[in-house]
C-alpha cells in the first residue's frame, strides 16, 4: 500500500499493528536463540562474545571485568548499528515524501510520524512501506508476493495479521539491504544478512562463496561459524562435491532438509550436524558470481514460496557484492594448483612469447644462491643475440650478470619465489654484456612461481611495430583511413580502415580520386569538384566534406584531406591524404541545432505560462487591497510576488465579514509553482469563501477544504490557517492544516500560538482538524503569514521563526507600517511569494 493512497478503509485496517521486525519467524521456520546451535554457542556477530569466551571466570577478577566490559560494548555497538540502519531507511522515506508531496524536510518528517500513528505502526515500518511503493524492486516484489500468497481466503482479522507479517518481512529485507550496502567487504555483508534477515527466520549461520574461473569456491564471508571452521573451508578445489557446489553447477537452489540424511560435506557440519541447509546461486545478468549457503540448527520442512523468494532476494544482494570481490592473496596461493617443472616446460613451449623456466640453485649451506635456466622455449630471443643452446642450462647470473643489480631482474625473481606473488613490468630495461659492452633492450616482463619453479616471460619491444600499432589504433579510434595515389603509374594504396569506411571488400580494390564524385551524393558535386581542382590542377593542399553513398545503402558523412606530392621541379607525382568519418559529429551538430530551437520554443512557452500565472494571481490577489471596515478592528493585508516570473506560486489570503458578523481571516500556500499552482489557489480560495457562509467553525471548514483539495484540484497539496474573529467577545477561533501558527504581539512581546494538530490539505481523502479559541485584548496584534516570509535555505524553521518574533516585537503606530516593516526586514532567501494578514484591536 502506498503512503500517498489511503483509500479503501480506515488507517487501522490498512496498517495493522506490527511488533518488532524480528519478533516471529516465518511459517514453518524453527526459531533459534541468537548464537545457540545444537552443540552450544557459536561465534559470530550478534551472539555472546566476550562473556561466553570467558565463561566460568569470576566477574570480580580483572579478566572477568574486562570480559563484561567487552560484552557490554559489543551490545552497544550492535544497537548503534541497528539504530543507524533504521535512521537511514527513515531518511530515505522522508526524501520520497518530500518529492511526492512537494513539501520541506520538516513537513515530511511530521507527515511520516502522523501517518505512521494513524496506521498504528512504527515510523520505521511505515518508512519501509513507503520505500517499497516507490522502489518497485526485487525486495518490494517479494513483500507483495508474500501478502498475495498468504492473505487470500482469510478472515479480516487473519488478513491483518498476515499483512503485519508482510511488513515484517519487508523490514527484514530492507534492513539487510541497508546493512549490506553500508558494509565495507563481503564479510560484513554476511554478518548483516544473518543479523537482519536470516536470524529472524531461525537460521544459525551463513556462508558466502565466491566462484573462481576454474570452478573453485572461496569462502568470501561468513557469520555464525567458528574461526577454525572458516579457516578449514577457506578454499574448495574444483570438482569437489559440496552443498554449495550443487547450487553452482545446477544453477538452482539446493534444499537439504537435514545434513544427517546427506553424505555431502559442507562448512559448519560439526557445529550443526542435523541442521538444514539451503544453497542458492548468487548471480546477476545470467552470470553466477558465487553461492549463498544458509545453515539452520535443526531439520527444516518444505518452505512456502514467499520464504523462498525472500532467500532468493538475499542471494541477488550477495551477487552485487561478489561482482567486485577480490580474493585475498594468501587464499589465491593456497588454492592454486602447483605444477612441477616438467609441466611448466610444456606450458612454456605453448607460449608465443620468449619464456625461460628457472629452478632454484642452492648454495653449500642450503641458502638460495642463484637460479638455473632449466629450459628456454622455441620462441626464445636472447637480447644479446646468442643462440638458445648457449643460454639453456646456464645459471641466470652467468647468462645475465647485470641482472644482479639493485632492483634488477634477479631481485624480482627472488621476491616472486619467496612470496609467490607474480610480478609484471611494462617497458622494463634488460641489459646484456656483448664483448664487455652493455646492450640494453626494452621489454615487457612477467614473472610467476609454479610449484618449485619460476616462469620468466619477456616480450622484446619492436619500436617500429609499436609505432605502427599505435598509428593503427589511433586511426581506428578516430575513424580515419589513409590513402596514397601515384598519378604516373596509377597505383593506389588504401589501408584497411579506409576500406571499412567505404564499406568495400578488399577484393574490390580502391577508388581513384577522379571517381570520387560517383561515390558521393549529387548535392556534393560542387564541393568535391572544387577540392579536386585545388589538389590536382593547382597543386595545393585542400579539404572537403561530403556524403558518401556506400554499396550497402548506408550514407556516411566524410571529410577528405589531401596534399600533392611534387618532384624537385614542382611537377605533380601523386596525392596522399586521409578520410575521416564525421557522421557522429554531423548528427551531433544537427541535434544541437534542433535542441537550441526546442529550448528557445520551450523558454518562450515557459515565459508565457509564467506571465499568465502572474496575471491570474494579481487579478485574484492584488499586492494590497482596500482596508476592511470593522468597528474596533484594524485589518491589513500584504502580498509580495516572487521576483522571478517562473517561480509564481500558490500563496493566497482572504479577509472579509461574513453575514453572521464574524470576520474570516485566512492564509494558505499551494505546493509548487506556475500556472497549476495559481489555478489551484483560485479553486481553494473561492471554495473557502463559499463554505464559510454556512456558519461552520474553522476546523470543519478545513475538513471540507481538504476534500476539495483531494478531489477537485488534480491531487495538489496545500497548507492553510483559518480563523473566525468574534467582535463581541474579542475571541478568535482558529485551526491549521500543516501551516505555521499565527503570531500574537501583546505588550511588546511576541509569541506563536499553540501548534494545533492538522494534516496538510489534500494528503488524505478525509481528515479532522483541531481548533481552539484565543482571547484577544485591546492593543493586541495578530499576524498570519506564509513561509515565504521567513524560509531560508541555510537555517531551520525554528531559527527563522525566532527572527520573525524579534522583528514583530516593535509595533509601529499603524498596522500597515508594521506589515511593511515585516516585509522589509524579512531574511528569506528562497524567492518565494509571500502573504501576510494582520489584525489589531482598538
Amino acid at each position: 500500500m502506498s503512503a500517498f493512497d489511503h483509500t479503501g478503509g480506515p488507517p487501522s485496517e490498512q496498517f495493522p499493528a506490527a511488533s518488532d521486525a524480528t519478533a516471529a519467524p516465518a511459517a514453518g521456520l524453527p526459531r533459534q536463540d541468537a548464537g545457540n546451535g545444537p552443540d552450544g554457542p557459536a561465534e559470530g556477530p550478534g551472539q555472546p562474545g566476550a562473556a561466553a569466551e570467558f565463561a566460568g571466570v569470576s566477574p570480580t577478577t580483572p579478566v572477568g571485568r574486562l570480559a563484561a566490559t567487552v560484552d557490554r560494548l559489543s551490545h552497544a555497538v550492535r544497537a548503534a548499528q541497528a539504530e543507524a540502519e533504521g535512521r537511514a531507511l527513515i531518511e530515505l522515506a522522508k526524501g520520497i515524501l518530500v518529492e511526492r508531496l512537494g513539501c520541506g524536510p520538516a513537513h515530511a518528517a511530521r507527515q511520516l510520524t502522523e501517518l505512521a500513528g494513524q496506521a498504528q505502526v512504527t515510523p520505521l515500518e511505515f518508512a519501509v512501506d513507503v520505500i517499497d511503493q516507490a522502489a518497485r524492486d526485487r525486495v518490494s516484489e517479494v513483500a507483495d508476493a508474500f501478502l498475495t500468497a498468504t492473505a487470500a481466503g482469510r478472515t479480516a482479522h487473519a488478513a491483518r495479521d498476515w499483512r503485519t507479517e508482510k511488513m515484517q518481512a519487508s523490514l527484514r529485507l530492507r534492513s539487510a539491504q541497508s546493512g549490506a550496502l553500508a558494509a565495507g567487504d563481503t564479510q560484513a555483508v554476511a554478518e548483516a544478512l544473518l543479523e537482519h534477515a536470516l536470524r529472524p527466520l531461525g537460521a544459525a549461520a551463513v556462508a558466502i562463496w565466491a566462484a573462481g574461473a576454474d570452478g573453485s569456491l572461496a569462502l568470501a564471508g561468513h557469520a555464525g561459524l567458528s574461526a577454525a571452521e572458516a579457516a578449514r573451508w577457506h578454499y574448495v578445489p574444483p570438482d569437489v562435491v559440496t552443498v554449495a557446489r550443487g547450487a553452482l553447477t545446477e544453477r538452482t537452489a539446493q534444499w537439504t532438509a537435514s545434513l544427517a540424511d546427506s553424505a555431502l560435506p559442507s562448512v559448519g557440519r560439526h557445529q550443526y550436524p542435523r541442521g538444514a541447509r539451503v544453497a542458492l546461486p548468487a548471480g546477476t545478468g545470467g552470470r553466477i558470481h558465487g553461492v549463498l549457503e544458509i545453515a539452520w540448527p535443526s531439520p527444516l520442512p518444505p518452505q512456502p514460496p514467499q520464504v523462498v523468494r525472500q532467500l532468493e532476494a538475499l542471494a541477488e544482494l550477495c551477487a552485487h557484492t561478489l561482482e567486485t570481490y577480490t580474493p585475498p592473496r594468501d587464499t589465491e596461493r593456497q588454492g592454486r594448483v602447483l605444477p612441477d617443472a616438467a609441466e611448466l616446460m610444456d606450458l612454456a613451449d605453448a607460449l608465443h612469447d620468449p619464456a625461460l623456466v628457472l629452478v632454484p640453485q642452492l648454495g653449500p649451506s642450503g641458502e638460495l644462491a642463484d637460479f638455473r635456466i632449466q629450459h628456454v622455449n622455441q620462441r626464445f630471443l636472447d637480447p644479446a643475440g646468442r643462440p638458445r643452446a648457449v643460454v639453456n642450462g646456464a645459471l641466470l647470473l652467468e647468462a645475465y650478470p647485470l641482472a644482479a643489480g639493485e632492483g634488477g631482474l634477479l631481485e624480482n625473481v627472488e621476491r616472486v619465489y619467496a612470496t609467490g606473488e607474480p610480478f609484471r613490468a611494462r617497458r622494463a630495461s634488460l641489459t646484456s654484456l656483448v664483448d664487455q659492452v652493455p646492450l640494453s633492450t626494452v621489454a615487457d616482463i612477467g614473472i610467476s612461481r609454479h610449484g618449485n619453479a619460476v616462469l620468466l616471460i619477456w616480450r622484446i619491444e619492436d619500436e617500429t611495430a609499436r609505432l605502427a600499432s599505435l598509428l593503427q589504433h589511433a586511426q581506428r579510434l578516430g575513424r580515419i583511413g589513409g590513402f596514397e595515389e601515384n598519378l604516373l603509374t596509377g597505383e593506389i594504396t588504401w589501408n584497411g580502415q579506409l576500406f571499412d569506411l567505404y564499406g568495400r571488400p578488399r577484393s574490390a580494390g580502391p577508388v581513384p580520386l577522379e571517381d570520387l564524385p560517383s561515390q558521393a551524393h549529387p548535392d556534393d558535386f560542387v564541393a568535391i569538384g572544387r577540392f579536386l581542382r585545388t589538389v590536382l590542377h593547382h597543386g595545393r593542399p585542400a579539404s572537403a566534406a561530403f556524403r558518401l553513398q556506400r554499396p550497402d545503402g548506408v550514407t556516411r558523412h566524410l571529410r577528405i584531406v589531401a596534399e600533392p606530392v611534387l618532384d624537385t621541379d614542382d611537377r605533380l607525382l601523386g596525392v596522399r591524404g586521409a578520410y575521416q568519418d564525421i557522421s557522429a559529429q554531423h548528427w551531433t551538430e544537427v541535434a544541437l541545432a534542433a535542441t537550441r530551437d526546442q529550448l528557445a520554443h520551450t523558454a518562450q512557452q515557459a515565459s508565457e505560462r509564467a506571465r499568465l500565472a502572474l496575471q491570474l494571481q494579481h487579478a485574484i490577489m492584488p499586492p494590497t487591497q482596500d482596508p476592511l471596515r470593522v468597528e474596533d478592528l484594524q485589518v491589513a493585508v500584504r502580498y509580495r510576488p516572487a521576483e522571478e516570473e517562473q517561480l509564481v506560486g500558490g500563496d493566497w489570503y482572504d479577509a472579509f465579514v461574513l453575514p453572521s458578523g464574524l470576520v474570516l481571516l485566512c492564509v494558505g500556500d499551494v505546493a509548487g509553482h506556475g500556472i497549476e499552482a495559481a489555478t489551484s489557489m483560485v479553486v481553494l480560495r473561492n471554495a473557502l469563501r463559499g463554505l464559510a457562509v454556512t456558519g461552520a467553525g474553522p476546523g470543519q471548514l478545513l475538513s471540507w477544504l481538504n476534500i476539495v483539495a483531494h478531489n477537485l484540484t488534480g491531487g495538489v497539496t496545500a497548507t492553510a490557517v483559518c480563523g473566525l474573529y468574534d467582535r463581541d467577545g474579542r475571541t478568535l477561533r482558529w485551526a491549521r492544516a500543516g501551516h505555521l501558527p499565527p503570531v500574537l504581539v501583546r505588550d511588546g512581546r511576541s509569541s506563536p500560538l499553540p501548534l494545533l494538530k492538522g494534516l496538510l490539505l489534500g494528503a488524505l481523502p478525509e481528515a479532522a482538524y483541531e481548533e481552539t479559541e484565543q482571547q484577544l485584548s485591546l492593543g493586541d496584534t495578530l499576524l498570519m503569514y506564509t513561509d515565504g516570509l521567513i524560509e531560508r535555505r541555510d537555517r531551520s524553521v525554528e531559527e527563522s521563526l525566532a527572527q520573525l518574533l524579534t522583528t514583530a516585537r516593535s509595533a509601529p503606530s499603524t498596522l500597515d507600517q508594521q506589515l511593511d516593516r515585516l516585509l522589509t526586514y524579512s531574511r528569506s532567501d528562497t524567492d518565494d511569494d509571500t502573504c501576510i494578514v494582520g489584525i489589531r484591536l482598538g
